[in-house]
């Protein structure tokens, strides 16, 4: 580089307008958020790919993994994030062992673990084996460097799943040994948050011979090339070698083991380990780098980093693997589920990865096409438990108003007409319990969650009526633009809270507020009445008006806010601190928003406040601290406060929308004014278009409040 270019960037740098620089795969922390509630794993995959090769070990989370526990092995498949028991995956597990052949009792300390997007290594202690790992969307590539000892095994359980209670369990299994480089076979599951079997079909290659090989059923080794397996049967391979480094590629698929070694060909090959990590490496960088940043703290960057990364990993991209039915639609599993993600997950995909976003609508309208419903939750071939709401319509809604292509939006309009007029035969799995909410306009206290379904009913009714809008049905529009505004029926005008109520009209009593509930059968799922109260994201000037005006309303957030009220962790509260701008305080926002990420949020193992929920956490402190913020299910985002100097985003091949905030530090979190392309902006949000155009907001930092965000609303 010349003195004048170094001179120049200098002068840059000074003036605060250095050209931002595309977050690297080498600021992601894949361990941020392992332990505590986060329920992530360390290990190795590409964007949306279904492949996930991770450590499993004892005393996991719902992912698989505990920094306290012993080390089981490498398993295959993985969810990110998910709470509650009955998690998923964690199938055919890789287990490397030295000395006497062993296929059970193989737990083992570790240390020495290292991992970076596609890349995942670790030291076993036990076997003194250094185990290395990559991926591709559908196979798996692991190196095992054993020790100088005499005795290098490798286990395969191929009935493995994560170690948490209700998880899924073998239904039957069917393996065998092909010559003296592979084994392949198939294991039927059932268990977890699938109520249905889910089968997967595997093909395991190994770069050399085994000296010795054989299967083995439960703590049982022989020398049998072939095994089959019933219910509840742990069954599994094992190979001897004589070579100290043995490399094993794993190729997956729904459909049949002749698919699982076409796809173990095409993605893997005999190609090294080396070009396999560069190639995931090279994925991740293209996916990380639409978003640039300059600016902020070394945290904050690795916490953007990591929050990105992980806001890429689920739904899994399983096109031309659906063996459910027949389609030619791209098709995609385990959305775990649209209860969290809808809010902050899929509003960033749409931004970002636009095309992806539209494929995953479309896939849950193809889902729709072929089984009758659109669900809100469905993981490995069948439909999950809907939590609360029917939230599938946000996607369409928010996709419609964005002008998202190759989504059948009639399709989808038959789709969300049907959730909404049907009584679902199966309201845990897809659809709705309509009874009450069409004859009292809202859930009684009878039905479980009955709060909680009423608001999201509400807000799905919401989505119903813009989508039926956009499609030129003002009729259909109209009707559930009305039944929208059910949520109200249970306002209580003493408490200013919403607050269950009886068949017969009657309020909850006794009622707090502040009481939390868990489970299924509770008015309220998994919050608060306060929580739940400000969850009307269709309606807030509705709410506002409730609470009793602009003022009232400040003051009404501001007791959401005090202690521990408000909770940080958990989904329905996402929005809750953006709201203030609807009372024109765009400064409480942007202080509330600010402690959150500041004390929430760290680049540590226990780094998440909450379960990450396929990303629905991460892609929060990924918005907010970028400075924008989605209203889910429209094309509206409110501006915020960001923690860095400078964010350009990626918003088309050739388009950038730039973010620039020169004075942004930590005791300056206020806008004190804004601009928009170069004209003043008194209004805090922006619309879609004018995000995906292309533009600049410069936004002015300061210590104190100003006027920004207080007349417009």
């Amino acid at each position: 580089m010349s003195r004048r270019a170094v001179a120049l960037g200098f002068v840059a740098l000074l003036l605060g307008t250095a050209p931002a620089s595309a977050v690297p795969p080498s600021q992601v922390d894949p361990f941020v958020g392992v332990d505590g509630e986060g329920n992530v794993y360390p290990g190795a995959g590409v964007p949306f790919g279904f492949a996930r090769v991770s450590p499993d070990t004892t005393r996991p989370s719902p992912a698989g993994y505990s920094s306290a526990g012993r080390m089981l092995g490498f398993s295959q498949t993985h969810v990110s994030g998910v709470g509650g028991g009955g998690s998923m995956y964690g199938n055919l597990r890789l287990t490397p062992v030295s000395g006497r052949l062993r296929v059970s009792g193989l737990e083992s300390a570790f240390d020495q673990e290292r991992a970076s997007p596609g890349w995942y290594s670790v030291l076993l202690r036990g076997p003194g084996v250094r185990a290395e790992m990559t991926a591709s969307r559908l196979g798996g590539l692991l190196r095992f460097r054993f020790g100088r000892g005499r005795g290098r095994h490798i286990v395969l359980d191929a009935t493995s799943s994560v170690g948490v209670p209700g998880a899924p369990g073998p239904v039957a299994s069917r393996l065998r040994l092909v010559g003296r480089r592979a084994v392949e076979g198939r294991v039927r599951m059932a268990g977890g948050w699938n109520e249905a079997h889910y089968t997967l079909h595997f093909v395991l290659r190994f770069d050399r011979p085994f000296a010795r090989g054989g299967t083995f059923r439960g703590r049982r080794a022989s020398r049998r090339r072939s095994l089959g397996s019933g219910r509840g049967t742990r069954t599994g391979a094992w190979a001897s070698f004589s070579q100290r480094t043995v490399t094993a590629r794993i190729g997956l698929s729904f459909r049949s083991v002749r698919r699982a070694g076409r796809n173990l060909d095409r993605e893997l090959g005999r190609r090294s380990f080396a070009r396999v990590r560069s190639g995931a490496r090279r994925r991740w960088a293209a996916t990380l780098g639409r978003v640039k940043v300059d600016g902020g703290s070394r945290s904050e960057r690795r916490l953007l980093a990591t929050g990105l990364y992980r806001s890429h990993l689920m739904p899994h991209d399983l096109t031309g693997e659906n063996a459910w039915w027949r389609s030619r639609k791209p098709h995609y599993e385990d959305f775990y589920t649209l209860w969290d993600t809808h809010r902050t997950l899929h509003p960033l995909l749409a931004l970002l990865q636009p095309r992806r976003q539209s494929q995953m609508v479309e896939s849950l309208v193809d889902t729709f096409r072929h089984t009758g419903w659109i669900p809100t939750s469905r993981i490995a071939g069948a439909n999950g438990q809907t939590q609360v709401g029917s939230l599938a319509g946000v996607l369409v809604a928010e996709a419609r108003a964005k002008g998202l292509r190759g989504i059948d939006y009639p399709a989808a309009l038959r789709a969300l007409v049907k959730d909404a007029e049907v009584e679902s035969p199966r309201p845990l799995r897809h659809g709705r319990e309509l009874g009450d909410y069409r004859r009292l306009g809202y859930l009684s206290t009878a039905w479980g969650r009955s709060a909680s379904r009423t608001l999201e009913y509400s807000y799905a009714d919401s989505a119903l009526a813009d989508l039926a809008a956009s499609l030129g049905r003002p009729n259909l529009a109209a009707r559930y633009r009305s039944r929208s505004g059910n949520w109200a029926n249970l306002w209580d005008p003493a408490t200013k809270m919403v607050r269950p109520r009886d068949s017969a009209g009657r309020f909850l009593s006794p009622f707090d507020p502040d009481r939390a509930y868990f489970g299924f059968g509770d008015p309220f799922y998994e919050g608060t009445a306060r929580q739940w109260s400000a969850f009307v994201p269709h309606d807030v000037a509705g709410l506002m008006r409730r609470v009793g005006g602009r003022e009232a309303f400040v003051r009404w957030l501001d007791a959401l806010f005090t202690g521990d009220r408000f909770a940080a962790g958990n989904e329905h509260d996402l929005l809750a601190p953006w709201l203030y701008i609807h009372a024109g305080r765009h400064d409480r926002t942007a202080a509330t928003v600010r402690r959150l990420l500041a004390t929430r949020w760290s680049p540590t193992r226990a780094g998440l406040p909450g379960n990450d929920d396929a990303g629905a956490l991460s892609s929060w402190y990924v918005w907010s601290s970028i400075g924008l913020f989605p209203s889910a299910g429209s094309a509206a985002f409110y501006i915020g406060s960001p923690v860095f100097r400078r964010v350009r985003i990626a918003v088309g091949r050739r388009r950038s929308f730039v973010v620039e905030a020169p004075r942004a530090a930590p005791g300056r979190p206020y806008v004190a004014s804004a601009a928009l392309n170069g004209r003043p902006l008194a209004r805090a949000w922006l619309t879609n278009a004018e995000l995906t155009r292309g533009g600049r907001l410069v936004l002015t930092m300061s210590d104190r409040p100003g006027a920004f965000g207080t007349a417009a609303r």
